[in-house]
């Protein structure tokens, strides 16, 4: 532990810098902690919170900047990859999805101050078709607060901290042991939610597009059920013939006021493994409605060769 706070001492800002920017990346690597130590040095050090806050800030934007431009030129698919690189199970993206419906571009500011959405909420941003501007100036925004939140505290108990450090570094290599086998403990429980989550997900039936499209040509009452987010401001995108939208934020008795009579409802997303789809369809059901999932949502619409309408 010695060895780290001399590393620290001498090299903090290098230190603050990657570790910010590799997990706004995607590595599932918490950088909560270092800018923790970047509060404890500024307590002794003057002027170095203010450069660590920056610094934190700046590397933070850089990030996620880079997510929205890929969300913006990738759309969505990039969000499949973002789901394995950063060990985040599918609801993490349904989780934003409803967090954008609900609250808008305030999303950007709580992001990361929660686990799942921080990585996810920039290039669905860009993938909602959200201005860059607005993304930039209220990701900014975010970022300043969770740097500087976490930086506070670390000065704040900086007496408390740097206590736990001396006792660490009398453990010698046990609190090395100990920091891995945590470290190793977080990763399991993230694949094992992981891997819970996604047994659920392939549980629910799933309907092909084929099969939709031959329902609706004989006439039969279904509805099609579009539960993707909408960013405010953000241009209609085209839809699944006849489909309503189903907002994943309001879910409650008068979300289906005004609908149709429908022998069956088909709800598609355009997310990793259905996610969305699958929560708005359990709904459903959990309120005596037949319901399944469009296999493949709307990308597996369209691949079918069916064509889409303007909202």
């Amino acid at each position: 532990m010695d060895l780290l706070t001399d590393l620290f001492a001498h090299h903090g800002l290098i230190a603050v810098a990657l570790a910010v920017l590799l997990e706004q990346l995607g590595a599932p690597l918490p950088s909560t902690p270092v800018l923790l130590l970047a509060g404890v040095e500024a307590a002794g050090r003057e002027g170095f919170g203010v450069r660590a806050f920056l610094t934190a800030t700046v590397a933070a934007q850089l990030a996620n900047g880079l997510w929205f431009w890929a969300g913006r030129r990738l759309g969505r698919r990039v969000l499949s990859a973002l789901c394995v690189i950063s060990i985040s199970p599918d609801s993490c993206v349904r989780q934003n999805e409803a967090s954008f419906a609900r609250r808008g571009v305030l999303t950007l500011v709580i992001a990361k101050f929660v686990p799942g959405l921080s990585i996810l909420a920039p290039p669905l941003a860009g993938a909602l078709g959200m201005p860059a501007r607005r993304f930039l100036a209220w990701n900014l925004l975010g970022s300043a607060l969770w740097a500087g939140v976490a930086i506070g505290v670390g000065w704040l108990f900086h007496e408390q901290i740097d206590a736990l450090l001396r006792a660490l570094s009398r453990l010698g290599s046990v609190a090395v042991l100990l920091a891995g086998a945590a470290l190793l403990g977080y990763l399991a429980w993230r694949l094992w939610r992981r891997a819970l989550l996604q047994r659920e997900l392939n549980r629910f039936e799933r309907v092909a597009p084929a099969e939709v499209a031959a329902l609706l040509a004989q006439g039969r009452p279904v509805l099609l059920v579009d539960v993707r987010a909408t960013a405010p401001g953000a241009p209609a995108t085209p839809r699944l013939p006849g489909a309503r939208h189903l907002d994943l934020g309001a879910l409650g008795d008068a979300a289906l006021a005004g609908w149709p009579m429908a022998e069956e409802f088909i709800t598609y997303c355009a997310c990793p493994n259905d996610a969305s789809a699958v929560k708005a369809a359990q709904w459903l059901k959990q309120h005596g409605h037949p319901a399944r999932v469009l296999r493949g949502g709307i990308e597996g619409w369209t691949a079918a060769g069916f064509t889409l309408e303007t909202a």
